[in-house]
């Protein structure tokens, strides 16, 4: 493996493909077509996974502090040829990772998969023709078109993650790059010029083979950039997304190639928003008080500490934390891509395993309630929270989460001037439930215990769209 690692620095031969993509355009309708699958599905699955999986949040024997250990390699302050020789070797995908990560995505109620191709690090998961730091040259295998195809088996929609970040090109600039992380800004290594126009072009080129060699990509989630480094100069932002959308004319984007909501958000994201920069918002670790009016968004989260594997992190979410979650985000309008950090074998940590699991089991019953759904017509619920959606009868779903189940056995609905039609719980629809009707108040009748631990959901259709008055809210 050291003999290799002197190739592991340099690039394959590699054209500039001049071609200017033509300008993309389209009418509402046809943005809320593009879109209607991914405001669907609400929840996803992210995955992180790459060298420092292997490392395990471990550097010579010793346990690295903090979270965050797909950054390893900065957190060490390792050269690149030192953090390879160490990484490379703890990295051994098994046979048919793949197919478990799809199952557990599947099982657990996710609507599609959005995977790191390649992360701040620079090793490429694909067989790229750039370069030699990839799965192809390194591992003899192509790690993405493994997943793809796992994903497609379970009928999953497949995103991919790419990082614009590259800690081992030769050529990305991090003097330029203010705000964004690099390991080695002052080492004596990086001495002479770096000319970044040749790293725009290898970061073009090989996007274009993850658009261009694995069919249909449904999503493509960059990753990200700062107030002092973003959009064209940066990345020729403009000329990326348009080939992008040549390529894959139903795909969707974040717009992390530009600086608004990226890590350090000042959560004015739907101030901030503009479509022509990617198609959602992507709210990290955190989930908008009052979700984002007007915006596509999704809220990215980890189940413990860390997005990399971290054998040291034992932080883990509760079942119940995660599910709330879920609902929480659910009902602000948005998605929920809850992340998984595999091992360097490809596997799933136990705990992550187990939490899929938990989800799955509540959305075996309750996915009515999260699928297809848009935000709750209320500003608070005391009890929970609450989604919607229209019936073909004309009536509306109103989805009540309840996370405090009523001591008394009456579950107030305030301030909802619609008819009730009809109530029942979710998990057994034939129990139908006694419900009281002043006009704003709507009082359902309890008679039993919690059904779910974790949420419990009651169904009230009313006739019509909600209407909701603000009196004593």
């Amino acid at each position: 493996m050291l003999l290799a690692l002197g190739s592991l620095t340099g690039c394959k031969s590699m054209k500039k493909n001049s071609t200017t993509a033509p300008a993309f355009s389209e009418t509402p309708e046809e943005r809320n077509a593009r879109m209607g699958w991914w405001r669907d599905a609400r929840f996803g699955m992210f995955v992180h996974w790459g060298l420092y999986s292997g490392l395990a949040g471990t550097w010579n024997g010793e346990p690295v502090k903090g979270g965050g250990m797909e950054w390893i390699q900065k957190k060490v302050k390792a050269d690149t040829a030192t953090y390879a020789s160490k990484a490379i070797p703890l990295f051994k995908p098994k046979p048919g990772f793949a197919t478990e990560w799809a199952k557990s995505a599947k099982a657990a109620g996710c609507r599609y998969i959005v995977f790191t191709t390649k992360h701040h690090e620079g090793f490429a998961l694909h067989d790229s023709a750039v370069t030699d730091f990839d799965a192809g040259s390194v591992l003899h295998r192509d790690l993405v078109r493994e997943i793809v195809e796992a994903c497609r088996a379970e009928g999953l929609r497949v995103g991919f993650y790419y990082s614009l970040i590259d800690w081992h090109h030769a050529q990305y600039d991090f003097s330029l790059a203010k705000g964004l992380p690099y390991p080695l800004e002052k080492s004596s290594e990086l001495a002479g010029v770096r000319d970044h126009a040749k790293y725009i072009d290898f970061l073009h080129a090989q996007v274009n083979e993850l658009v261009s060699n694995y069919g249909t990509v449904d999503v493509l989630w960059w990753d990200f950039s700062s107030k002092f480094f973003e959009g064209d100069s940066a990345w020729r932002a403009t000329e990326l997304i348009a080939k992008v959308r040549a390529a894959q004319p139903g795909i969707i984007m974040n717009n992390r190639l530009y600086a608004a909501s990226t890590v350090k958000s000042t959560g004015n994201e739907h101030e901030e928003f503009d479509i022509s920069h990617g198609d959602f918002s992507t709210p990290e670790q955190r989930i908008p008080e009052n979700g984002l009016p007007g915006v596509d968004w999704e809220s990215c989260m980890t189940m413990n500490k860390t997005w990399g594997y971290n054998e040291h992190d034992t932080k883990w979410k509760s079942d119940e934390k995660l599910i709330r979650n879920l609902i929480d985000i659910a009902s602000k309008g948005g998605n929920y891509l809850l992340n998984v950090g595999p091992k360097g074998d490809g596997s799933l940590p136990e705990e992550s395993v187990k939490s899929l699991n938990a989800i799955g089991a509540w959305m075996s019953k309750y996915s009515e309630s999260i699928y297809g759904t848009s935000a709750s017509p209320f500003k608070k619920l005391d009890w929970g929270r609450c989604t919607q959606k229209k019936h073909a009868n004309g009536t509306t779903l109103l989805y009540l989460f309840v996370f405090d189940w009523p001591t008394d056995g009456k579950l107030v609905v305030p301030n909802l001037n619609n008819q009730v039609a009809d109530a029942y719980l979710l998990s057994d629809k034939s129990k139908k439930l006694a419900f009281s009707d002043d006009g704003i108040i709507k009082v359902i009748s309890l008679d039993t215990a919690t059904p779910d631990a974790n949420a419990s959901v009651v169904v009230l259709e009313i006739k019509g769209e909600p209407k909701v008055s603000e009196r004593n809210e």
